[in-house]
């Protein structure tokens, strides 16, 4: 499976923060932002990623991230040159995907649970038409939103609902088949010109090829598009990290886990960072198994 982080748009919501930075660049915490749905896409086992973002912002990325190879994967680089809408993703990454199934996470969605590895993996090696992932909200008027049947089967999907029927927001994380390159192509552009990801996913309901997953106790989702919630998934993290004495998508950590890199490696780019409380915590974790 190949994975795609839609890092584009312009942050209007954080404006003045992003007049000149990305808003996926600026830090939740102790890491930039796009660590943390980044993270997600390499805890599902995916090694081969695409950055979608704006021209101007494209360079930020390439000297946060690089190539890759420094975590044991491949990651590259494609151009949104206007917000068309999350489903344009598959139209500029087509030739990336090839015919392969894809998972695409928005840059600015942070996610974290127990056992959500083990939830992807399971996902991403048996994909049949789309899977999503659900998480009640109390404000489910915000976000596309979509409704089960006393059997847990996803029966209706709506974005935006004046009169929601289900308090499940859709989540910033898809997997697909390789249908999803098709079906994004031939989608109707919506009355401001975007290829919506609702449409897309109607699709696959209509062809009952539709599942959500709902992330209920235990999970955390949390969208960083304001001020404030930027702020308090700053807080989350850094509570979870000083209470446990982890790190929340620590990507080289995740890569050295995954068996992307080995403890040497992960020890070497630790020691790049030794005079930082991250480095230090790399070099810890790896400096037995060396």
């Amino acid at each position: 499976m190949k994975g795609i982080v839609l890092a584009g748009g312009s942050g209007t919501r954080l404006h003045p923060l992003t007049h000149a930075v990305s808003k996926q660049i600026l830090p939740v915490y102790n890491k930039p932002m796009v660590y943390y749905p980044l993270s997600v896409l390499m805890l599902g086992g995916i090694r081969e990623i695409l950055v979608i973002s704006t021209p101007c912002q494209l360079d930020l990325f390439r000297v946060l991230l690089g190539d890759g190879s420094q975590l044991g994967m491949s990651i590259e680089y494609a151009e949104q040159r206007a917000a068309n809408g999350i489903a344009e993703a598959f139209v500029i990454g087509a030739e990336f995907i090839g015919d392969e199934p894809v998972a695409l996470v928005l840059g600015d969605n942070i996610f974290h649970g127990p056992g959500f590895s083990r939830i992807l993996h399971r996902e991403a090696v048996s994909i049949d038409g789309c899977v999503l992932f659900g998480y009640p909200v109390k404000d489910p008027e915000r976000y596309g939103v979509g409704t089960m049947d006393e059997r847990g089967r996803l029966i209706h999907l709506e974005e935006k609902p004046a009169e929601p029927t289900s308090n499940l927001a859709i989540t910033g994380l898809y997997l697909y088949d390789n249908d999803v390159v098709d079906i994004a192509k031939n989608i109707r552009p919506s009355e401001r010109g975007e290829l919506e990801i609702t449409d897309v996913n109607r699709v696959y309901l209509e062809r009952g090829k539709a599942r959500l997953i709902s992330l209920g106790r235990g999970f955390a989702w949390l969208d960083t598009g304001t001020h404030d919630s930027l702020l308090q998934a700053g807080q989350y993290v850094q509570l979870l990290e000083q209470r446990q004495g982890v790190r929340i998508a620590c990507l080289e950590e995740i890569a050295f886990r995954m068996g992307f890199i080995d403890a040497a490696a992960c020890y070497e780019l630790g020691e790049q960072l030794r005079h930082t409380d991250y480095g230090k915590y790399l070099m810890d974790i790896t400096a037995e198994n060396r």
